[in-house]
């Protein structure tokens, strides 16, 4: 049996150090661009836009900051 590799990479979710609320927040955000624009991206995650989402924020492919009021 072949063990299918997980788009998102569960072990730099697990092991950042940055707030979860924030890292949602922004993959969140990320998701609806990417629903908005399109990725050449989505083949490698099977056309799942969340798990692209959050493997670019995890990995820092896409930067965020916090807007502050």
């Amino acid at each position: 049996m072949i063990k299918k590799k997980s788009s998102i990479p569960l072990e730099n979710l697990v092991s950042t150090d940055k707030n979860m609320y924030e890292l949602t927040n922004a993959a969140i955000h990320r998701a609806k661009q990417i629903s908005m624009t399109g990725s050449d991206e989505l083949e490698s995650t099977g056309g799942k836009i969340v798990s692209l989402a959050i493997k670019e924020i995890v990995t820092e492919e896409v930067q965020y900051n916090i807007k502050q009021d």
